[in-house]
């Protein structure tokens, strides 16, 4: 009777999948060897290092750089409805300023949109967090 031929079994993970399996494998080595105070600290140093990877991109440069797109977000529209204020001013003068008025606005507005940027990275990097932690 002839061999039959074994099927081929594939096994094709993605890179989050080999991530995963990855990290079980740490914890499962975390697990076994948890007596000694050594292997601890290189079980550790290994997920502080897995979890660096995972956010590369936030560095002190996109830090400085939120920074600034912060302060912009506030500075543009403050300027321009200071500008639209003064020419209002010039072409439509009346007993209240169109400069002042406009330009409390434009702060308040500015002020809005920077909190609801910020709010939002602040979500965005706790979400973060709790998924790394239930990990």
């Amino acid at each position: 009777m002839p061999d039959k031929p074994k099927p081929k079994l594939k096994a094709e993970l993605n890179a989050a999948q080999l991530a995963d399996v990855k990290l079980a494998n740490t914890k499962i080595s975390q697990a076994k060897h948890r007596d000694t105070k050594f292997s601890q600290q290189v079980g550790d140093m290994a997920t502080r290092k897995l979890k660096a990877q995972r956010h590369v991109n936030q560095t002190v440069w996109s830090g400085l750089g939120m920074m600034g797109l912060v302060g912009w977000s506030v500075a543009i529209p403050t300027l321009l409805s200071a500008a639209l204020g003064i020419w209002l001013d010039k072409h439509y003068p009346s007993e209240n300023s169109w400069t002042l008025t406009l330009l409390i606005i434009g702060l308040c507005l500015g002020c809005f949109t920077a909190w609801r940027w910020v709010d939002k990275e602040y979500k965005e990097i706790h979400r973060d967090e709790d998924e790394n932690n239930d990990d």
